[in-house]
């Protein structure tokens, strides 16, 4: 498991390679990117800030990361999560899962990003044309994670 909460851009493509680690036993590999957006329900965004609570946010998401890891064959978690202050196009979020088999990895990911999407303690405001809005939770993350 490795998760990390950070200010600087990661590089897939490495964390990509670190979750492989040629490993033979490695049978998928599921990624997910979250980006920025340029606009947000119907209103151009011109930046982000994400916060969020040190040690508390790090110990939600290894919570989320162990509940996916209990219910799928899983060989390597890792999650990244930007704070600070973002521009559209910008990542946000990294999940990787890697596992002998692409339907434990696939469920893993989706898993971990809807809870990570309802259950993480992040606070992110947006730079928006009309103002600065703070980000609401939508009805539509909490259904997907209801699910599981």
């Amino acid at each position: 498991m490795d998760i990390r909460v950070q200010h600087p851009a990661f590089d897939v493509a490495d964390e990509i390679a670190r979750l492989h680690a040629a490993d033979s036993g490695v049978g998928a590999l599921v990624t997910f990117v979250g980006y920025v957006r340029d606009a947000h329900a119907g209103v151009g965004v011109q930046g982000m800030e994400l916060e969020h609570y040190p040690g508390m946010t790090e110990k939600s998401l290894a919570a989320i990361v162990a509940e996916a890891e209990q219910r799928w064959h899983t060989l390597r978690i890792s999650v990244i999560h930007r704070v600070g202050k973002l521009f559209p196009a910008d990542p946000i979020v990294f999940v990787g899962v890697v596992s002998a088999h692409r339907a434990d990895a696939f469920a893993a990911c989706e898993f971990i990003m809807d809870y990570l999407k309802t259950q993480a303690p992040f606070w992110k405001k947006e730079t928006t044309s009309n103002g600065e809005r703070w980000v609401e939770a939508r009805a539509s993350d909490d259904e997907a994670a209801r699910r599981w």
